[in-house]
């Protein structure tokens, strides 16, 4: 069996089996780095690339997500001299893979370092109060600072967080009272509020009713006045008309003497203490108590008559 077609074929395949296995296809947002005999030669972004055997090979794989690192609580003091715990959340992104690749050994270990030093830097020129508070300045001027620092190592920050501020177990304590206490002065306030705007609405109802109840007092009188005096023009009315057909009936002396007696009769019976009688009405009760006289006179003789006839 002859040897060199086998050689050959051997040869062949493994030739292209070296070629399949140097043919590289770089996914999106991924980033290969390439040196040559040593040597950086270029940046793989995505799609095929052929990669030379034994002479180029691949570095680094750099990822270009937005990427989070969560670092461990690091001890700080503040101006005060209070020592506290605080951690902290980077979000970070590689802009330039041949910089993050050759640009600082242990990247990661290179910004939680410069994080640590940054956040004691800035924590020492602040009060306690001033850095519960002041958070957000904190994480302002620590992206700048860590993204002015990371530029020369190809690395973006994007955005820095302080996850948790952990301050002393005393001042923590008085701090979780103060907010209590916080908490039931705005409890009282609402339930003062809410009390207060109760007696607003009652009163409000209450005077709405007084109004109401002052219309309906108004309203009856003004109709009980109107009916008074509806009553009085009627009976004044029937009071012209009687005149009126007195008058047209021509009466003579002795009708009107009766009736200005019937009108003496009538002031008579009211309560006035001292009465005014007119002199045709003084002649008219002389001559009654005259009449009266004849007649008592007149009436035992009648007895005595009837007497004698007997």
């Amino acid at each position: 069996m002859p040897v060199m077609p086998i050689v050959f074929s051997a040869l062949g395949v493994l030739i292209l089996l070296i070629l399949v296995l140097n043919v590289k296809f770089v996914q999106q947002s991924k980033a290969y780095v390439i040196v040559r005999l040593g040597v950086f030669h270029t940046v793989w972004n995505e799609g095929p690339h052929f990669k030379i055997p034994f002479i180029e090979r691949v570095v680094k794989v750099v990822s270009l997500k937005e990427q989070v690192v969560d670092f461990a609580p690091q001890p700080v003091i503040t101006k005060d001299n209070v020592t506290m715990q605080i951690d902290t959340v980077i979000y970070f992104q590689i802009t330039d893979p041949k910089l993050y690749t050759y640009g600082v050994e242990h990247p990661m270990s290179a910004i939680e370092n410069l994080t640590a030093t940054t956040l004691r830097n800035m924590i020492g020129d602040l009060e306690l109060d001033q850095s519960l508070t002041s958070r957000d300045h904190i994480n302002t001027q620590m992206r700048a600072i860590l993204d002015e620092a990371t530029d020369p190592w190809g690395i973006k920050v994007n955005r820095v967080e302080l996850k948790n501020i952990i301050p002393p177990r005393d001042i923590q304590e008085s701090m979780e009272k103060q907010m209590r206490a916080e908490r039931e002065r705005r409890e009282a306030i609402l339930q003062a509020q809410g009390q207060k705007e109760s007696q607003i609405l009652v009163a409000e109802g209450e005077k709405q009713a007084a109004i109401l109840r002052a219309d309906a007092a108004k309203q009856a009188a003004i109709l009980e006045a109107e009916g008074q005096a509806e009553a009085i023009l009627k009976v004044q009315q029937a009071l012209a008309d009687a005149i009126k057909l007195l008058n047209e009936a021509n009466p003579n002396d002795q009708v009107v003497k009766i009736k200005a007696l019937e009108a003496f009769q009538a002031a008579a019976d009211g309560k006035a203490t001292k009465i005014i009688i007119p002199s045709e009405i003084q002649g008219l009760a002389g001559l009654c108590a005259s009449a009266k006289g004849v007649f008592d006179s007149v009436r035992p003789e009648e007895p005595s008559k009837t007497a004698k006839r007997s």
